[in-house]
């Protein structure tokens, strides 16, 4: 898991076998305690040292980083993490006390709160130190978290909460990002440093090995909309227990030939704590006194950068893109907690927008500090070995209850404030049922909802908007086998920000089924725009009527769910691409669940060996997009399995969302991490033509030429590091065994992936459309409106709240497709009109004075 891959994390290792193969101290090892030198003077040496050093280390000077990355959990459980957030500020306190120019450098505002509940002292002895400079405050955000799992909005919370935490305790902010640790860094970060007041940034994966486009470790880290970061790589790891000659030796080794010869060097223990050594700091002080070594001090990446900013090599190199590839199985491992990730942020995004537009428009309540308190709680599970899923096992029950606190947080400000709008809104017939169902995006939505009624199965029944217009819908099974619930699936087109009542009344007769209706039949699904025909081989195919083509390559059969070998470990260290296809799901079943007018649905199963994947095939009236929802239970052993859907194009390019924006991917099988949608976009007949693939719970694809493969589960054993082998007949703890569920969306397309509304339609999948019930009241309030609007089709508002300070509203959006655009965002409540243009992939947030009605474009600390 750290950076030598192979040690640190084996207790079996002895310290001088780590120190042999670069790696770290086991946890729960110590390192004999010497007494402290006196500073600047020579000590005497415990083990010798040789004092030649080659000639590259003159000129070369190091600024020496005394630090200890603690992980929040990892092999123990968060409250251990927190006891050894206590004991290693400790230690560096103690250590700072015997040397008083030691320095010491430490993140994550929540180890801060930590010690600030339970040891308010402590904090005041760190307190003095940061404002002498020599405890240096770095990262700004909440955790150091998986950077390519959280959303855009996620990782515009650590700073927020992370900044805003660092400034109550300490009267100062970070400027340095601090991410050491994380398995890949994602490409819109530099954009996101910035809006946090971060310009500058310190990674270590991917090495060198993993990345070796990256030249130089420091460098300039160009983002998908052009920000820019002056970011360093650090050369090996970041924690020697003991005398740090060995590694200086090696980062040297390193930094050969680049043009910066000013480097950072970073000591002490870490991973389960421990900061600084006694022993670090003899062999410091040795150093100093040495011919020819590198000119080496106590210092901070704060005084690193400030010093180098203004002196950068005329050829220091600039990188664009994402950091990739460090254990690309962390990407996919641990299905349930990126499933409840997902959800829940989209969860807290939506009783957000409610509650903040409610507060002024219809007298909800804003429940600030609740909705604060669930999203760092979010932020903290999103610390990057919980999110990846590389903790031991506990966790992640731990996980499921902390997502389960956040998820009730939400739903119950959501209900709240939307229960309150609806008893405004008049439900007058004693005969009829009223639903009123919401819409949380900025844009107009038409969306099939589901809902479970009282309804006599012998009544006639009509369901319309609130101007009595009939909308489409249909009876299906209801959720519950009672007398008389039955399921409404109902066509509702909802303004934007806003809601629409609809109605269901007793009619004369059945309504006629439309002749646009979907219709399903043994082998076949289809719709006016899309049909989907299962052939007696097992195989999958869809046909685009509109262009009058095949979307899936005529040489393969189709849609595959195909089960790769995968022995790597939990990371899948050393692996770039699952490449080795050892089988396939056959077709077990098939049969018709719905046949319209609103929905059809056909139900397939699939097995191999003891696992067994069930797709229910979606199309609805008049869509152009095809909807699976999908169970797998699994029950593999050092395997993954993809879904594979290969693409009838030519010239294929591949795109996935990642946070806040894209980027483009190659198609040479490689593991990539995104977000919500991958897209295929090549030549079919002459013309641009791909395919979008949607989901809400997955974030591992790859590419292999026109094959787009999304990995669904992996099957690995709890937290298992390389070098350590399985052995034959132990009783292991395997990880995504049994069922899960997942929706996927197809989405076949004419021209680029720009203009197929793709984000939009992500956004829907994941977010859930509120439906109230409604008693039978009066009201005064009209039976639809609007709240809150956006014009551009590129732009999406994916966060409304209230500041952190006062009660202004805060809106945050970003252009989606990578192209400029002017937009125009309207507010009902207050009344705001603002408009303003976008750079590609650019973030913008709005604060809007809910009093006066003034609009202040501001970044993400919100200020």
């Amino acid at each position: 898991m750290r950076q030598s891959e192979i040690l640190g994390r084996m207790p079996v290792l002895s310290m001088m076998a780590a120190l042999l193969l670069g790696g770290h101290v086991a946890v729960g090892q110590t390192t004999p305690v010497q007494a402290a030198p006196t500073p600047g003077a020579s000590a005497a040496v415990v083990n010798p040292e040789k004092p030649q050093w080659k000639p590259e280390a003159a000129g070369l000077t190091l600024h020496m980083i005394g630090n200890s990355h603690i992980d929040a959990v990892w092999l123990w459980p968060l409250a251990e993490g927190d006891a050894v957030v206590h004991s290693t500020f400790r230690s560096a306190l103690d250590r700072m006390k015997e040397d008083p120019e030691l320095t010491m450098t430490s993140s994550s505002s929540q180890f801060y709160e930590w010690v600030e509940a339970s040891d308010p002292a402590m904090i005041a002895e760190i307190r003095k130190h940061v404002a002498a400079g020599r405890w240096n405050l770095v990262g700004g955000w909440w955790v150091e978290p998986d950077v390519n799992v959280p959303s855009g909005e996620s990782l515009i919370r650590q700073g927020l909460y992370g900044q805003r935490t660092l400034q109550r305790i300490f009267g100062r902010r970070a400027i340095v990002g601090y991410n050491p640790d994380s398995f890949g860094h994602t490409g819109n970060l530099p954009q996101i440093l910035k809006l946090q007041r971060l310009p500058y940034y310190v990674f270590m994966r991917p090495n060198a090995l993993e990345k070796p486009a990256i030249t130089q470790n420091l460098f300039q880290w160009q983002g998908i909309d052009g920000t820019r970061a002056l970011t360093y790589r650090i050369p090996l790891f970041y924690d020697d227990p003991a005398a740090v000659r060995n590694h200086m030796e090696r980062t040297i080794d390193a930094l050969h030939g680049q043009p910066e010869r000013t480097a950072m060097e970073f000591f002490g223990i870490g991973d389960h704590g421990g900061g600084p050594t006694k022993e670090n700091m003899r062999s410091i002080r040795q150093i100093q006194t040495e011919p020819g070594a590198p000119k080496i001090f106590y210092s901070t990446p704060e005084r690193y950068f400030s010093e180098v900013k203004n002196k950068l090599p005329s050829d220091i190199q600039i990188y664009q893109g994402d950091l990739q590839h460090h254990s690309v199985g962390t990407y996919t491992a641990g299905s349930a907690i990126k499933k409840l990730n997902r959800s829940t942020e989209a969860m807290l995004l939506t009783a957000e927008k409610f509650s903040a537009i409610g507060s002024t428009a219809w007298g909800a309540s804003y429940p600030k500090e609740e909705l604060t308190k669930a999203w760092q709680r979010v932020l903290l599970l999103q610390f990057h070995d919980g999110m990846s899923a590389t903790t031991l096992p506990e966790h992640f029950e731990a996980a499921r209850d902390a997502f389960g606190r956040a998820r009730d947080v939400a739903l119950t400000a959501t209900t709240a404030s939307l229960q309150r709008l609806a008893w405004q809104i008049p439900a007058t017939d004693p005969a009829s049922k009223y639903l009123v169902v919401f819409n949380p995006h900025a844009w107009p939505i038409k969306k099939e909802v589901e809902y479970d009624l009282g309804w006599d199965a012998n009544v006639a029944a009509q369901v319309e908007d609130e101007n009595g217009q009939p909308l489409p819908f249909q009876w299906v099974n209801a959720t519950t086998v009672v007398t008389n619930r039955r399921g409404l699936l109902a066509e509702v087109e909802v303004p934007a920000m806003g809601y629409r009542q609809i109605r269901v009344r007793r009619a004369e007769q059945a309504t006629q089924r439309p002749a646009e209706a979907p219709h399903a039949t043994e082998d076949s699904l289809e719709n006016t725009h899309l049909r989907l025909s299962f052939s007696n081989d097992g195989g999958v195919n869809l046909y685009d009527k509109d262009t009058k083509r095949e979307v899936f390559a005529k040489a393969a059969s189709g849609m595959r769910a195909i089960v790769m070998d995968d022995p790597s470990d939990t990371w899948s260290h050393h692996v770039r691409a699952y490449d080795k296809e050892v089988g396939v799901f056959r077709r077990t079943g098939i049969k018709v669940l719905e046949d319209g007018p609103l929905r059809a649905r056909i139900r397939e199963t699939r097995s191999y060996n003891a696992s067994i994947l069930t797709i229910d095939w979606i199309l609805y009236a008049g869509s152009r997009m095809l909807d699976t929802q999908i169970t797998l239970d699994w029950h593999e052993h050092l395997k993954m399995l993809k879904f594979s859907y290969p693409v009838d194009i030519s010239n294929p390019k591949a795109t996935t969302e990642i946070a806040y924006g894209a980027l483009a991917r190659t198609n040479d099988g490689d593991e990539d991490p995104g977000q919500r949608w991958i897209d295929l976009t090549g030549t079919s007949e002459g013309r641009p033509y791909g395919l979008a693939v949607i989901n809400d719970a997955k974030y591992g694809y790859s590419v292999q030429g026109n094959d787009v493969r999304v990995s669904i589960a992996r099957a690995a054993v709890y937290a298992h590091h390389e070098p350590r082998v399985l052995e034959p007949g132990v009783d292991y703890q395997w990880m995504d065994q049994g069922v899960q569920t997942f929706q996927m969306q197809l989405l076949p397309h004419a021209g680029s992936w720009q203009d197929t509304n793709v984000v939009r339609t992500a956004e829907e999948l994941v977010s859930t459309t509120p439906v109230v019930y409604q008693g039978i009241h009066p009201g005064t309030r009209k039976g639809s409106d609007s709240f809150l609007s956006v014009d551009a089709q590129d732009v999406i508002v994916e966060a409304v709240k209230e500041s952190e300070d006062g009660n202004d509203l805060i809106v945050r959006s970003y252009e989606t497709a990578g192209r400029p655009t002017k937009a125009t965002i309207h507010t009902a409540a207050p009344a705001v009109t603002w408009t303003g243009d976008f750079h590609a992939f650019e973030i913008k947030t709005l604060r809007i004075d809910r009093h006066t009605g003034k609009v202040k474009e501001t970044d993400a600390l919100e200020d």
